[in-house]
Order: C-alpha cells, then structure tokens, then sequence
C-alpha cells in the first residue's frame, strides 16, 4: 500500500498552522508557566501534525489510523489546556473563541480522515 505524504495533506498544513497560532497565544503567558502550561500546551501543539507525519510513513492506513488517533489526543488535550488558560485568565474572550474553533476544527477533520481510513 503506498505512503501518504504528509505535506499534501490539508491536515497537516493546518496542523502547522495551529502551531504557529498556539506559540503566538503562549508566549503571552505568565513567566511562572514556562514550564509548566506553556509547556504543555506548546508540546501538544506539535504533537498534532509531528504524529500526522510519522503515521503517514507507515505502510498500512490501519497503523497510520493509530497515529492519527494520537494527533486527535493531543488535539483535545491541548483543548482542556486552553480551558485552564481560560479560567486562569490568561487569554482573552476573543482569543478563546478563535483558539476554540481552530481546533474543533482540526478535531473534526482529523476524526473524519480517520473515518476514511477506516
């Protein structure tokens, strides 16, 4: 079975994307934070599309669906870590709200190029 590459893939270029985003959103954080939610949320970030890439070097789409499913993980993973940005207000409303849809998009179509696979 061929490979995906990864570079095509709406996915993953906006998995880039939502990096970039989730860097210029932490980096307002508190300097107490650095290692701790900062942290996190940064590392769950790249998780995204860094497990949509290695999973598309498998050979079978059911082992590269195991890769994907660890993307969406740290998809909303990275969501509860921006409810505790919120609560502890260290975000605003409005970058909440676009924050939010950004990735319950991702969520979505993540979840739905996995129910392709499947």
């Amino acid at each position: 079975m061929p490979r995906h590459n990864f570079r095509k893939l709406t996915i993953w270029i906006d998995g880039i994307e939502f990096v970039k985003m989730n860097y210029s959103l932490t980096k307002t954080f508190p300097k107490h934070e650095k290692f701790n939610l900062t942290s996190q949320m940064n590392r769950c970030a790249v998780s995204i599309p860094s497990n949509i890439a290695e999973g598309s070097a498998k050979s079978t789409d059911a082992h590269f669906k195991l890769f994907l499913e660890t993307s969406l993980g740290s998809a909303f993973e990275w969501e509860t870590q921006l409810e505790v940005s919120k609560t502890q207000n260290y975000i605003s409303t409005i970058e909440y709200q676009n924050a939010i849809n950004l990735i319950q998009s991702l969520q979505k179509r993540i979840g739905s190029f996995i129910d392709r696979l499947s």
